[in-house]
């Protein structure tokens, strides 16, 4: 399997995972985009709607470093910090950016931190 690893200085900055994309055989993998502003790191958004914002805002740039959009995307995982609360504020956010027919997507919940949301995709690579 042909794997090059890319970085961009898009995504958001509070750990380095968080700006990295792997490509292989024609697909973008992404790591944990969080509600993180891009320069302070500073967790953006108290509610779950807000911060889904800020972690799909992170997503969309660096996609975009890579020439990819939402579009693209064909698997996402997301990681919720709380998952008994309402996450209608996730979905109604997270449609927003990704247009039906919606990707897979995988909902688990794990520990975080300081805030509620991290979103991981699959993205196809153009030929």
């Amino acid at each position: 399997m042909l794997r090059t690893h890319i970085s961009t200085t898009l995504a958001p900055v509070p750990a380095g995972p968080y700006s990295q994309a792997i490509a292989a055989n024609g697909f973008l993998f992404t790591a944990g985009a969080t509600p993180h502003h891009r320069v302070t790191e500073d967790t953006v958004g108290e509610t779950i709607g807000e911060q889904t914002r800020a972690a799909m805002e992170n997503l969309a740039a660096v996609l975009a470093a890579h020439g990819l959009d939402f579009s693209h995307v064909v698997k996402a995982t997301v990681h919720l910090q709380e998952p008994a609360r309402d996450f209608a504020g996730f979905n109604a956010v997270y449609e927003e950016f990704v247009k039906a027919p919606y990707p897979a997507r995988t909902t688990v919940g794990s520990f975080l931190g300081d805030f509620l949301v991290e979103i991981d995709a699959v993205a196809v690579i153009p030929a």
